[in-house]
């Protein structure tokens, strides 16, 4: 009865050479046959290689899509390419603003940097220190009798020490880097300053309850790790007093501290508990390293100063300022004896 798929119209005529035999014959024919032929099986392998070439050579377009850069800079609305020619000069403003700036708008954004990272430890140690803050507000505008007429006292001393924890912590870990960091990053510092406070806390809790026990306190590990200290500066304190200026006294590499600086720390770190010596030490570290930082990056702009002042007077180009220039560091240079 093989003449009702004529009849219906079915697309395997093409595909199955016996299939307008007698069913009989085929029958015969696939039973004697020593090469069993199967029309599904035969077509099915071709389509499933077609279907893994295809999706072999999708994959491999979209990998060489994403290792090629973007045709348009992520400025333009239309990121598929569309008027690329017209973006192949573009430049980003904050890369033409810099070529443009004079050397004293450079000065400035390297102070201005500086000055904005320690503002920005100030706000990240308010925001760790929030729960604080709110119960000093809760007990000026409801507290006891007695806590108001201290004017909250105890409350101020423990918010004050939270902010001073904080952001000596953070200068420890690094928060004071005047580096260009993602907001990712200056997160996780501040989640690990917040984090460390807590557990000083805590271990404080723990050795005044085997005090009043009657027990040995218990001994905890250092809050932050002591690798890279100094021998001279090993006294560890704490304290947000500075020290001396990277350039009035400089070690060999630039980056650490030398002995007076080391001596000034170390006066500075006998005034203060001993369980916060080590984090200010750190911090006192961190913020001398920043300094250096910056001082190396004023520094280098004078020296690109003084190149393009010589390039000028060798072409015969020389300004007034450029003779004043050279006539001040000439008198504030070293001398020689």
């Amino acid at each position: 009865m093989g003449w009702f798929d004529g009849w219906f119209g079915s697309d395997n005529s093409s595909s199955d050479p016996l299939r307008r035999l007698d069913p009989k014959l085929r029958e015969f024919l696939e039973r004697e046959s020593p090469v069993k032929y199967n029309s599904s099986s035969s077509q099915q392998p071709p389509q499933q290689q077609q279907q893994t070439q295809s999706t072999s050579s999708q994959d491999s377009q979209q990998q060489q899509q994403q290792n090629q850069p973007p045709p348009v800079p992520p400025q333009s609305l239309y990121q598929d390419g569309r008027y690329a020619h017209l973006w192949k000069t573009y430049r980003p403003l904050s890369v033409v603003e810099a070529e443009t700036k004079t050397d004293s708008e450079k000065l400035a954004d390297v102070l201005e940097a500086f000055k904005e990272r320690k503002a920005k430890i100030g706000r990240a140690a308010l925001e760790n220190c929030a729960d604080e803050q709110f119960s000093w507000a809760e007990c000026m505008r409801g507290g006891s009798w007695s806590a108001r007429a201290t004017l909250c006292r105890a409350e101020v001393q423990r918010f004050e020490r939270c902010y001073a924890a904080q952001s000596r912590l953070l200068k420890a870990l690094g928060y004071l880097g005047v580096a260009g960091r993602t907001p990712e990053a200056d997160e996780e510092i501040q989640m690990r300053a917040d984090e460390l406070y807590h557990r000083m806390l805590a271990q404080e809790r723990e050795i005044e309850r085997a005090r009043e026990e009657g027990r040995e306190p218990p001994v905890f590990p250092p809050l932050l790790d002591g690798a890279g200290k100094d021998a001279a500066g090993a006294a560890a304190g704490a304290g947000a007093g500075a020290g001396p200026t990277p350039a009035a006294d400089k070690a060999p590499d630039g980056l650490e501290p030398g002995p007076a600086t080391l001596a000034a720390w170390k006066q500075q770190l006998e005034k203060l508990p001993p369980e916060d010596r080590e984090a200010e030490e750190q911090a006192l570290r961190a913020e001398y390293r920043a300094k250096a930082e910056m001082a190396a990056k004023i520094q280098g702009i004078w020296q690109e100063q003084a190149k393009e002042r010589e390039a000028r007077r060798a072409e015969g180009k020389e300004t007034i300022f450029d003779k004043f220039a050279g006539l001040f560091s000439s008198l504030s240079g070293p001398k020689s004896t």
